[in-house]
């Protein structure tokens, strides 16, 4: 075969060699193609037969039996395996609320069965298997173990809401069990698993076993004693959320309590506020406290919130106490925030937390004394008692000599409302000192700021939802049908969208993921799709996608996470929840002017309401005044009769040209102080005022007071801009320019942001931009400078490039409801009655309207006069050559001023009779423009 195979081979090469050096090669070149087919058919010819003689498969001695088996048992396997897998998919798809639900349902069954197997010797398998584990692990502590889990049950129950406040009790628990289990294990002499199941199942049990004979072989019992204690006392403190170095103020308080140690004026019954143990009686709290119902109850809310609508209790005027110090009891609450995450987290603080820090401030405010308050509309009575207050806080409260201190405003932030008991009989009356200008900070002036608790809570954002595992599919299937190199490595979600953040490969441009916008919009059924290239401080692209369940963002939230923060600043706003799930607030103060714009129903009035509210809630009067311009007529009406307001609202568009020139002149007068006395900013000159360090001159009979801080927002500022242009623009870019450092701060809205409504020397001058949903590219350029405005989706959703950002913010504007706005205004109503600046108005009342024939030549009609009678020299040519107007403009001129009996009649070509002296000319001109004779 081999020598065949060989001699063929040869062949065809000296064939191939023929033909490619001869002719003879070229008729077997025609003939290969007729060989071919020839040649193929032999070939099936003979493998014919090799099929049809293939032996069949022999038949199966079982008949087939074990095949339809299998079948079966695959079957069952499959129907079986997507059971359970639909089970785990809807568990998955469950709301976290019922998930945690089912957690404490299971704790609490765990903890019948264990309490039978333990308490009732329960026998069975069961009862058998709880004796093997519970016993074997906790020995002699076996009993204890019930107890716990019901308690961890309850607390799930109750407050499901709280979970980092659930795992940092979790792992005090664990660290507390262990350290006693072990203590026990040595105390019954530390017995080992050579010495049977039943000498460990009296002692420590597993658990103390595995505690302690570490301890005991690297350092023997003497130390493993103190180290098993120490362990202990942590759990016991982590439990508490107790730091160590609030111990001992908490054992006075304890103390106090009992009635072993007699209390002091500083102790004000801050027991009451303290402790995780007392919580567990809602009763007592709320008795003693003057708390509101248990956040974790729905029930109990509602039932408060009808309360609360039926009546509306007014509140005391809260005396001035002390300077807040941070003493123990500050220093644990800040603890237990930190422990909870409420502030370096991003999100609000847990109901415990915020129920402490509000008990430790209902305490500080003890009972209050009731006072005719006189005020501009006359006397007015303040409520006898503050509303929760117990009887045996009254020795607690603050002393008489220190009702001369400016403010009361953090004991009064934290106070919640109540019923007032009116079977008690009231106190003693004592009158105030009476109530000074608003404007300055008087120590005489008592004023409580709004509770929080006005304002509603919302519940815990969602972090994943199925909808975003969907989307997330959706985006990986586009790259990979496109072949483009990237991948989804997160996403974080926000109340109203989600980024999910795309990594791309090696050598992959970001335009290839830019191209795909069209795209991606299809893949996830959404049209406002947003890219960001790329997110700022990381290396990835964002895809910014709506999500189908869009969440609340409540007020209340935003300000108590500022208030949890300590952060006092009277400007500080809040302005909503970013897409990382973190609250967004701004300082006014820092912006220091900001530009609202976006088109009609995209959330713009929501968020002038949560600025005008946020002032409300954490500023007095005497920090922050207010001037209103609602040329709508509708949207800031809820405010009228607030004790901000330096003026009432202002609804007409010309008399708002007219207050923004007085806000000018405001302005000057204030920098006017600043250059007399040397300083550089309000604050500064407000803060040498109360230190007593500026000093008059000699002879002076002015008296200081501190500036507020002057907030003016225009809730439409095209209307201004078509009543009267040049002044409004002219009146606004002062402001902006210099008004900074003088403590006047603008806020400029309106729904048509065009170039010319917002003019490029207003954009020039307001750095802080806040855009909601626009109809067009070009209104998105004309707020930003950049697109992206007209992505958004509406209803709150915006986009915050405040001063010196390079990009954007995208939020979800917070949403305060008009019940909410009406408690905080009626509070606000209550406290004080508005007293307002007389400059402000009186131009507008005395006013009348210019004379038709004079029309825009006013200002050359005074000026005529004034040349006419200060020369007594009446000519026209005259009033060309100085004035610089034509022939026919000053013969008017002439004309006007012989009709008000300034000159004379003509006489030909010589000069008119000059008919008045220069002594009169004062009132002329105020009657010319329409003002009343000085």
């Amino acid at each position: 075969m081999a020598s065949r195979t060989s001699g063929k081979g040869s062949q065809s090469t000296a064939g191939t060699a023929k033909g490619r050096t001869g002719r003879t090669a070229a008729p077997a070149k025609k003939a290969a193609p007729a060989r071919k087919p020839a040649a193929k058919k032999a070939a099936a010819a003979k493998r014919a037969p090799a099929k049809k003689a293939a032996a069949k498969p022999a038949p199966s001695p079982t008949g087939g039996v074990v095949r339809l088996v299998r079948a079966v048992w695959l079957g069952c396997a499959h129907a079986v395996g997507a059971v359970f897998r639909g089970i785990g998919q809807g568990a998955r798809n469950l709301d976290p609320a019922h998930r945690k639900d089912g957690l404490a349902l299971l704790l609490l069954a765990l903890a019948l069965i264990v309490a039978a197997g333990t308490w009732s010797n329960l026998s069975g398998p069961v009862g058998d298997l709880v004796t093997m584990l519970i016993t074997g692990l906790f020995g002699r502590l076996d009993l204890l173990v019930p107890i716990l889990l019901g308690v961890m049950a309850v607390r799930f129950i109750r407050h499901p809401e709280q979970t980092d406040a659930n795992g940092r009790i979790g792992i005090g628990l664990s660290a507390l069990v262990i350290g006693v289990l072990g203590l026990v294990h040595i105390a019954c002499g530390a017995p080992g698993r050579d010495e049977g199941t039943t000498a460990m199942q009296n002692a420590g049990g597993l658990i103390g076993w595995g505690a302690s004979k570490p301890l005991i072989f690297t350092m023997g019992a003497p130390l493993a004693v103190p180290m098993l204690v120490l362990l202990t006392i942590f759990g016991l403190l982590v439990v508490t959320a107790t730091p160590v170095n609030a111990i001992p103020q908490r054992l006075r308080r304890l103390g106090i309590r009992l009635g072993i140690i007699a209390p002091n004026e500083y102790d004000e019954g801050y027991g009451e506020a303290e402790g995780a143990a007392e919580r567990h009686d809602p009763e007592q709290w709320r008795a003693r406290t003057g708390a509101g119902p248990d956040p974790g109850d729905p029930a109990d809310e509602a039932e408060e919130a009808a309360l609360a609508r039926r009546r509306r209790p007014r509140r005391t005027a809260a005396r001035p106490g002390m300077e807040r110090e941070m003493d123990a009891v500050d220093v644990a609450a800040a603890a237990a925030a930190a422990l909870d995450g409420a502030v370096y987290g991003g999100m609000p603080p847990s109901p415990l937390v915020a129920d402490l820090t509000q008990g430790i401030s209902a305490e500080r405010e003890g009972a209050e004394l009731t006072a005719p308050v006189p005020t501009a509309r006359g006397e007015r009575p303040v409520p006898e008692e503050a509303p929760g207050a117990a009887p045996e806080a009254a020795p607690g409260a603050a002393p008489e000599n220190l009702a001369g201190q400016p403010h009361a405003t953090t004991a009064a932030a934290s106070g919640t409302l109540a019923v007032p008991d009116l079977t008690k009989a009231p106190p003693q009356t004592q009158a105030l000192p009476p109530r000074a200008e608003q404007l300055q900070l008087r120590g005489d002036i008592t004023y409580a700021l709004p509770s929080l608790d006005l304002l509603e809570k919302g519940g815990p954002g969602k972090t994943r939802s199925a909808a975003n595992d969907a989307v997330v599919a959706s985006l990986r299937n586009v790259f990979t049908e496109f072949k483009v190199d990237a991948d989804v490595t997160g996403f974080t979600r926000g109340p109203t969208v989600t980024r999910y953040e795309v990594t791309l490969g090696a050598a992959v441009k970001v335009e290839r993921i830019t191209a795909l916008t069209k795209n991606i919009a299809y893949a996830v059924a959404s049209p406002d799709v947003r890219i960001i290239s790329p997110i700022p401080g990381k290396s990835a692209v964002g895809i910014e996608i709506p999500n189908t369940d869009r969440e609340m963002v409540n007020l209340g939230d935003v300000l108590r996470l500022a208030d949890a923060a300590e952060d006092d600043h009277p400007m500080l706003v809040a302005l909503g929840k970013d897409v990382e799930g973190g609250y967004v607030m701004a300082n006014l103060a820092k912006m220091p002017h900001v530009l609202v714009a976006g088109a009609t129903g995209s959330g713009k009035s929501s968020c002038i309401n949560c600025l005008i509210t946020s002032v409300m809630v954490r500023a007095t009067p005497e920090d922050v005044r207010m001037v209103l311009v609602d040329p709508k007529r509708v949207e800031l009406t809820a405010y009228e009769g607030i004790p901000h307001l330096i003026t009432p609202i202002i609804t007409n568009p010309k008399r708002a040209a007219e207050a923004l020139q007085w806000v000018v002149r405001e302005m000057d007068l204030r920098y006017d102080d600043l250059a007399a006395f040397g300083y550089r900013h309000i604050d500064d000159f407000n803060q040498a005022i109360r230190d007593g360090k500026i000093k008059l001159p000699p002879g002076s009979e002015r008296e200081l007071s501190p500036y507020p801080y002057l907030l003016v927002i225009v809730d439409e500022l095209a209307d201004l801009m078509m009543v009267a242009p040049r002044d409004v623009e002219d009146s606004i870019v002062r402001i902006t320019q210099l008004a900074r450092a003088a403590g006047i701060h603008l806020v400029l809205a309106t729904q048509r942001p065009s170039v010319d409504v917002v003019t490029g020397l207003i954009k020039a001058n307001v750095p802080s931009r806040l855009a909601f949903a626009t109809s067009s590219l070009a209104d998105s350029r004309v707020i930003l400078d950049q697109p992206g405005a007209e992505k958004l989706i509406g209803k709150g959703d915006g986009l915050f490039l405040p001063m010196g950002a390079n990009k954007p913010v995208r939020l979800q504007g917070a949403f305060v409801t008009e019940d909410e706005i009406a408690g905080i205004v009626q509070h606000c109503k209550d406290q004080m009655a508005p007293v307002f600046r007389d400059d402000v108005t009186v131009g507008q009342k005395q006013k009348k309207e210019i004379d038709e024939d004079i029309g825009d030549d006013l200002d050359l009609l005074c000026q005529a006069a004034e040349l006419v009678v200060s020369t007594q020299f009446g000519s026209t040519s005259m009033l060309q050559r100085k004035l610089r107007v034509g022939f026919a403009k000053a013969g008017r001129l002439m004309d006007l001023m012989e009709s008000r009996g300034i000159v004379g009649p003509s006489e030909g070509s010589k000069a008119r009779d000059v008919l008045l002296k220069a002594d009169d000319l004062d009132g002329v001109l105020a009657v010319i423009r329409g003002e009343a004779h000085p």
